[in-house]
């Protein structure tokens, strides 16, 4: 636990410290009520041993005899000052089986003010009966039997904050299980980028407001084929059907679902190039498409469900920029029984690559730039990821797929994970690590993401490199992530953003 104080506060600690300790000793010469009559006793101790001599009722017998807890106890103490009052009554408390009479919710309101029974531990009760049992009635070691029991109780209390911490921990890891593994649609579980204000997400939004990424994604055949293919291919699929396009952009998804016979095709985007999808589909006489301006968490839509969700959520290491976030967002709140989300199914791929000239490039020219020497930027370069096109005959070793998604099941708490992975070197040679979307085909607007070693591991074919790749969203700004990856012998966290 970290300092809160430290100089003059030490000897404040001690004083309190004192001051706690005698408070502690006094507790045992506080007056007691007897339970069943008028008499004052100057301890709980000694109360205990009047009850037991002068009214039968051995109450660390009763403690023990039903296993009473804290409340139990509590209850107990409270029932008997408030309806017993003769020794009958004694008997049936001593003789009471099965339900207990005390057992009532009501009974844990205290009958006396700063009653001192109601402040002991059970517990320390039982374990005072034991330590003291053999000197009752002998005054003189009431004193140092005292002494004994406070001890006992500094060791108990102790033992106690112990629990309470580890017990603290305990509750801490479960409210954040519920959190995360709460069923989707739940309050509370809109997820970070769903909560970012209109204003903290402007940026990310505003960078879809400029033309010139959108005809690089238009330009991506592989992309924009690939969805124009299994939507003209598969007609049974979206005829007739409500559609829904999260992140619609310049609409071509929405009018390629138009076309394969989608009754009605719902798009949102809230970047400006929703007026110019407006346009577009205006242009080519799609009259069933309906183009809404916002974010898919802030409007409503004009249907209560839809049939089929489509999307081009992937970002750079497919989750970057967190839009499947939103994706998942709509499918729990608007996805009609027995619809679909597509793409459907998603993973993420982990090979290592062996690139001597990339790592000179990257690292070693900053030992001397012009003539300075640069070496401390470093330990800047290092943690940041590097999006680029990997090529294909560096890479070292089999792809290895560390992460799939199921579009249709995946919950928010499934986007942030650790796993372990293997690798089978298939070079020898030095290597560094990469997330692929495929530097063995041809490639997309997406490229590659490279996590450079600052210094490379030296692995010889048919090796196994094995690590764990953790991936967390970053918590300042839930649109990047924080990749950390745990290899023998180091450990790096790069950032993506």
């Amino acid at each position: 636990m970290p300092e809160l104080s430290d100089g003059d506060d030490d000897d404040d600690d001690d004083v309190d410290g004192d001051e706690e300790q005698w408070q502690w000793m006094e507790e045992g010469r506080q007056t007691v009520t007897c339970l069943f009559c008028e008499k004052y006793l100057d301890s709980v101790s000694a109360t205990l041993q009047h009850c037991t001599a002068e009214h039968q009722l051995n109450l660390v017998e009763i403690i023990r005899k039903h296993s009473l807890d804290d409340y139990g106890y509590i209850k107990m103490i409270n029932f008997i000052r408030l309806t017993v009052s003769s020794v009958l009554s004694c008997i049936f408390i001593k003789n009471t089986e099965g339900l207990l009479p005390w057992d009532s919710e009501d009974f844990l309101k205290p009958v006396l003010q700063d009653d001192p029974l109601l402040q002991t531990d059970p517990e320390e009760l039982c374990g005072t009966e034991d330590t003291c049992s053999s000197s009752r009635g002998d005054s003189h070691d009431e004193l140092p039997c005292r002494a004994l029991t406070v001890e006992e109780r500094a060791q108990r209390s102790e033992e106690a904050v112990a629990r309470l911490m580890e017990d603290v921990h305990k509750l801490k890891l479960l409210v954040q299980g519920l959190v995360l593994n709460s069923e989707p649609g739940q309050a509370g579980n809109l997820g970070a980028v769903a909560e970012l204000r209109e204003d903290e997400d402007e940026a990310y939004f505003s960078s879809y407001g400029h033309y010139g990424i959108h005809e690089e994604m238009l330009k991506d055949k592989v992309r924009t084929e690939s969805y124009r293919d299994f939507m003209n291919k598969n007609p049974e699929v979206f005829r007739d059907k409500v559609v829904l396009d999260v992140g619609c952009g310049t609409g071509i998804l929405s009018m390629f679902a138009a076309k394969a016979g989608a009754k009605r095709v719902i798009a949102v985007d809230q970047s400006e190039i929703i007026y110019q999808a407006m346009d577009i589909v205006r242009s080519n006489q799609l009259e069933n498409i309906t183009l809404i301006k916002g974010r898919i968490e802030d409007i409503k839509l004009p249907v209560e469900k839809v049939d089929i969700i489509i999307s081009e959520w992937m970002g750079y290491f497919l989750l970057f920029e967190s839009m499947l976030d939103s994706v998942l967002y709509a499918r729990d709140c608007y996805l009609a029984d027995g619809g679909s989300v597509y793409p459907d199914l998603c993973n993420i791929s982990l090979a290592a690559v062996g690139d001597a000239q990339k790592h000179q490039d990257r690292f070693a020219f900053w030992e001397d730039v012009y003539g300075f020497n640069m070496a401390c930027m470093k330990t800047a370069v290092v943690p940041e990821a590097v999006v680029e096109v990997v090529q294909a005959e560096t890479l070292i070793s089999e792809p290895a797929v560390v992460q799939t998604l199921d579009c249709n099941t995946v919950c928010l708490s499934e986007l942030e994970f650790t796993t372990d992975f293997l690798l089978k070197i298939t070079k020898t040679t030095d290597c560094t690590v990469t997330f692929s979307t495929g530097p063995q085909v041809t490639k997309t607007h997406w490229k590659q993401t490279v996590f450079l070693l600052e210094k490379p591991i030296s692995v010889k074919a048919g090796e196994e490199l094995k690590g764990n790749i953790t991936v967390r969203k970053n918590k300042k700004d839930p649109r990047s992530l924080f990749v950390t990856f745990d290899l023998p012998g180091r450990k790096q966290t790069y950032s993506l953003q």
